[in-house]
């Protein structure tokens, strides 16, 4: 257990550091093109010195903590977080971790991303890949987090986005303001040109920059989660 300051944060957790989850499948591997766009956008991340946030596990979860260790100039002070998840097969503990966290429920585990990220990064994924983004979307919708950009990345995702603008949005059981945050693009480059932008956002907002772990953390009992 680490020693926690006065607003139940850890210790090894900076508040006020920028940080980018990025979510995506633990059976995509090595040799795949959806694995080396993850490791080139999480080494891109790194030499900006932003940290990253993945499910620590294999997959696409390597290539994140993988390209983002391998990218990171001497004495950065950025990290690459972890917070896995026992399952019954495909998840374990990649070997490109700086700080892990092990959860034994789905909902701590999406609650502590949400706490940790100022951006979300949606890569190729089944069904947990899924309820992460929406479970990410809903809190920015109700206004339970910060407004936080959501980027889905990757081809597969634009067949998703056509089905919610024909269907839900058209229905009128969407607002077209809860579109405003989410973002399609093809390739890491487009990823990390909008985080960037983000990125700057929040550094010129200072003090005045919206952060889930102070939007969040009362809510989601920040001391229980991380």
């Amino acid at each position: 257990m680490v020693d926690k300051n006065h607003d139940g944060i850890p210790d090894d957790v900076d508040p006020d550091h920028f940080r980018v989850a990025i979510f995506g499948s633990a059976r995509l591997q090595d040799g795949d093109a959806d694995y080396k766009n993850v490791y080139l956008l999480a080494h891109r991340l790194a030499e900006l010195d932003i940290d990253v946030v993945t499910g620590g596990g294999p997959g696409l979860m390597e290539a994140a903590n993988r390209g983002h260790k391998v990218g990171r100039k001497e004495h950065s002070g950025v990290h690459s977080f972890g917070l896995n998840i026992r399952l019954p097969r495909e998840q374990y503990d990649n070997k490109f971790l700086d700080i892990k966290r092990e959860f034994d429920v789905f909902s701590k585990r999406l609650d502590a991303f949400m706490l940790l990220s100022n951006v979300v990064v949606v890569a190729p994924g089944g069904v947990g890949t899924c309820l992460e983004f929406f479970y990410s979307w809903q809190l920015t919708q109700v206004k339970h987090t910060c407004k936080i950009p959501i980027i889905l990345m990757g081809e597969m995702w634009h067949g998703l986005l056509k089905w919610i603008h024909d269907n839900p949005l058209k229905q009128g059981l969407l607002n077209k303001e809860d579109m405003n945050n989410i973002r399609c693009v093809n390739n890491w480059e487009e990823a990390a040109t909008l985080i960037e932008e983000a990125y700057l956002v929040f550094k010129k907002a200072g003090s005045n920059a919206c952060i889930n772990l102070k939007a969040y953390g009362k809510r989601a009992q920040i001391d229980q989660i991380l």
